[in-house]
């Protein structure tokens, strides 16, 4: 296991670990260009980032959303990202906060579990992504790969692991 590179750098708010989690949720059956091409579009849609404000959305913010072109507009993902903010929110007030949440499970595998469990539009490859974007220890993508046969592709755009 080694901590991810590139982009794995702890974020140094929540608004941090959310725009990395909403990289992450897009880039899922999405060529990485497209999200990148729309990202600071989408940064400026989710207001920064700001976990307090993105968890505030409603459902007329989601449909505000939905006909904006700046954004990918797959409604199941949109709301996701609102509800992970509320999540990341509630986690933060944990002891030692959301990165002491993401260190309290025994091994990446259980962390992975918990992160898929906890958090909307997380599955294995997402939460792959989303961890070695903020610097937490994942295994390398040759070894996550092995353990994952049907996965196509190479590594995660512009994330070294």
């Amino acid at each position: 296991m080694q901590a991810g590179h590139g982009h794995g750098s702890k974020p140094a708010s929540l608004a941090g670990y959310l725009e990395a989690m909403t990289r992450a949720i897009l880039t899922a059956g999405i060529s990485w260009t497209v999200v990148e091409s729309k990202w600071e579009g989408i940064r400026g849609a989710f207001e920064g980032f700001d976990v307090e404000k993105v968890a505030a959305f409603t459902s007329a913010d989601i449909d505000r959303l939905m006909a904006d072109t700046r954004v990918i507009r797959n409604r199941r993902k949109l709301k996701a990202i609102v509800d992970n903010a509320s999540r990341l929110i509630a986690l933060d007030k944990g002891p030692g906060g959301l990165a002491g949440y993401l260190r309290s499970h025994g091994d990446y595998k259980e962390t992975v579990a918990d992160l898929k469990h906890d958090f909307s539009f997380l599955g294995d490859s997402t939460a792959h992504m989303f961890l070695v974007m903020v610097g937490e220890p994942v295994p390398s993508w040759e070894e996550w790969r092995s353990d994952h046969p049907g996965v196509r592709g190479g590594p995660h755009h512009g994330v070294d692991t």
